[in-house]
């Protein structure tokens, strides 16, 4: 057990918080660097390709040639991130499920602001749903909140939903309404309020933060299918998740809810290195593969 704390004080001590006010391409080429040259694996094959009209990847693992596919949405607080930074997660859950896997380019604000990643995250949905294929869903951070909005808006077209979805600390409320935003900012390495508020701006570009495809933690979730959250309680985002989980359930929803003490944000990523980010991911896969199965 003591290792184990060991290994998730450690993970706190490489992340470090980003400095506020700096420019968005800053912020994406700092995000880069970080996420969209990390080895995905020998096994791994990314291919250029378009879904719905939008650009994404097919990140196939060899031999994971299942009939089902994940669908990915990346995180980056809407800001920064990319199809090639969401394969990072994609490709573990492909590896472990044996489906194949795309990851989506959707806009990024402050260009294109709410709702262009949703509408983008629709359209390639859509074109997903047209193939009959057995799909599930998964999403990081900002793109667990996209998860969220996707399936709501999927719902509202009386569209065929996915077997499951998995959301890694999912940002599901733009109102910044958690307590965690306050009480947990000085034990998350990466965020503090001052960033979401910051990221929120940018996508929201003035629209209310309380629209229910925005903040989907707000929004009627009734119907949705299985839902696995995973958060870290070093997180600001903490709140997000518990609140999610609280409010699937009252309505009806499987929720299913792995919260690993000292974890830092979207801590799967540190598989190889956190042994709880493995086991997480080794969950994730299971709870999908299970779904589809």
């Amino acid at each position: 057990m003591t290792m184990t704390f060991e290994q998730r004080a450690a993970a706190r001590a490489i992340i470090t918080k980003g400095d506020l006010g700096r420019t968005v391409a800053e912020q994406r080429a700092g995000f880069d660097e970080l996420f969209a040259t990390r080895p995905l694996g020998d096994d791994v094959t990314l291919t250029q390709r378009t879904l719905g009209g939008v650009p994404a990847l097919d990140v196939d693992v060899a031999g994971a040639d299942g009939d089902a596919v994940i669908f990915y949405l990346h995180g980056g607080g809407y800001v920064v991130g990319s199809a090639r930074t969401g394969a990072n997660l994609a490709a573990p859950l492909a590896r472990r499920t044996g489906f194949q896997a795309v990851s989506l380019e959707y806009r990024l604000a402050p260009e294109n602001p709410f709702p262009a990643a949703l509408d983008d995250a629709l359209a390639a949905y859509k074109a997903l749903v047209e193939t009959g294929r057995p799909m599930v869903i998964a999403g990081d951070s900002a793109g667990g909140g996209l998860v969220l909005a996707t399936m709501l808006a999927a719902r509202r077209e009386d569209l065929r939903l996915p077997a499951a979805a998995v959301v890694f600390s999912p940002w599901a409320d733009l109102t910044l309404s958690g307590a965690s935003m306050d009480t947990r900012g000085d034990f998350d390495p990466l965020f503090s309020r001052a960033h979401m508020q910051e990221y929120a701006d940018h996508y929201l570009a003035g629209h209310d933060p309380k629209h229910d495809l925005a903040s989907p933690l707000l929004a009627n979730l009734t119907g949705l299918p299985p839902l696995l959250i995973q958060v870290g309680s070093a997180e600001v985002l903490l709140d997000d998740a518990l609140r999610l989980a609280t409010h699937a359930a009252e309505q009806d929803v499987d929720v299913s809810l792995d919260v690993v003490a000292g974890a830092p944000h979207v801590y799967p990523l540190m598989a190889g290195l956190l042994d709880e980010a493995d086991e997480a991911l080794d969950h994730a896969a299971t709870f999908l593969g299970g779904r589809v199965a």
